[in-house]
């Protein structure tokens, strides 16, 4: 880098003038940080930034809760601010709780990890969507993407019948964007489809290298969610993440989620086949384990903990097809994906793995014992596919 990295939120504490409006609805968390870990709410206050609400994604504003859950508070203790779960609110539930709140203007500060089916980023589309709707202008206060920004690398979401709150829009599974270019993206693209039209502003990064992972921004890691500890947790969750919506254990209940693969019906085999495969940037450890919650908690499981060896030769979503091709062949007919209704959103319906992958494809192809490896075309290079009216920085 040619000169420190500044985040968005870092800039706006400088100039608060880079966030419009005179009563501010931050949506934010606990990855909302300063590069000395004190809090974006505290320093825009201090900044003299007109906080006047904070509105929270899953995990909660602290951060306390695990997937699929928000915590219930009314209010932030140390900044004095009225709070609002935003998590599975959405359309005219969203349009309303934002107005009741009083705002005139929207901010956006949590910390993304450049995976599509988490779900920070959709808290951030379905806000923008209201903003347009209310008539709200909508700030961005962008952060790197963990993965870094050249490339992409999964499928999309080509099929409206499998948009959901791990896929609202049509980005692919390792997208290579930031908040603040996904944002221009759903602006241009999504909103602008619908007939909505967004004052969208992107306090954007200064100093970022597109094409180094977050080891060389100088910034601290902060945990963005209870089960992705590690950077390398980030790039095991790009693609096993998909082991969400099978019989697999991907590692929930261990101190190395996603990381960590196994079931108890798997043998020796799958990590020797695994071994015999030779992917790029990884290697693969026999283990044995015990889920203290979630998938096959409290029995023991035979499995794999992937060890990354080279960041930018591993490829997640083909390492994630080849693991599940590896299970499948050690233990035939038990390797499949959850049955339809199992892990998904109250209310919601249909398969986890349909949600996850963005089609049918991937389930039809495991449960038929048909051929994994073909169904993604690899990595591709991010400036390939995003025009310069949605990337800020040089690729």
């Amino acid at each position: 880098m040619t000169s420190r990295l500044r985040i968005g939120a870092e800039r706006a504490a400088d100039q608060p003038e880079l966030i419009p409006g005179s009563r501010i609805g931050l949506l934010t968390n606990f990855t909302g940080t300063m590069p000395d870990l004190s809090r974006t709410i505290d320093a825009l206050q201090g900044a003299g930034v007109p906080l006047h609400h904070l509105f929270g994604p899953e995990h909660g504003l602290d951060g306390s809760v695990q997937a699929g859950e928000s915590t219930e508070i009314e209010r932030d203790e140390r900044s004095g601010l009225p709070f609002s779960d935003t998590y599975l609110t959405e359309g005219t539930a969203l349009d309303d709780m934002i107005a009741a709140s009083g705002v005139d203007a929207l901010a956006f500060d949590m910390q993304d990890i450049g995976v599509r089916f988490y779900t920070y980023i959709w808290t951030m589309y379905d806000a923008m969507r209201s903003a347009a709707r209310l008539g709200l202008p909508f700030t961005v206060l962008d952060r790197p993407n963990p993965l870094g920004g050249a490339v992409l690398s999964g499928p999309g979401v080509s099929d409206s019948r499998f948009t959901s709150f791990v896929g609202r829009s049509d980005i692919h599974q390792r997208h290579g964007l930031t908040a603040g270019e996904l944002a221009r993206l759903f602006a241009r693209r999504d909103l602008a489809a619908d007939g909505l039209d967004i004052d969208l502003h992107v306090v954007a990064l200064t100093g970022w290298d597109v094409h180094r992972d977050w080891r060389a921004t100088g910034l601290p890691w902060v945990p963005p969610s209870p089960n992705i500890p590690t950077l390398d947790s980030v790039y095991a969750f790009a693609g096993i993440g998909l082991v969400e919506g099978t019989t697999l254990s991907e590692g929930r209940g261990t101190t190395r989620p996603f990381e960590t693969i196994g079931a108890p019906f798997l043998t020796a085999d799958f990590a020797s086949d695994l071994r015999a495969r030779g992917l790029p940037g990884v290697l693969f450890r026999d283990i044995a384990f015990q889920p203290t919650f979630h998938k096959h908690v409290g029995e023991t499981a035979r499995g794999v903990q992937l060890h990354l060896t080279d960041h930018g030769a591993y490829d997640p979503v083909g390492t994630a097809l080849a693991v599940l091709e590896a299970a499948r062949a050690s233990a035939p007919g038990e390797v499949r994906s959850l049955d339809a209704g199992q892990r998904l959103d109250p209310g919601d319906t249909g398969y986890a793995l349909d949600r996850l992958w963005g089609s049918t494809t991937l389930r039809e192809a495991l449960n038929a014992g048909a051929p994994l490896s073909s169904l993604t075309p690899g990595t591709r290079r991010v400036a390939e596919i995003y025009g310069d009216d949605v990337l800020l920085y040089p690729r």
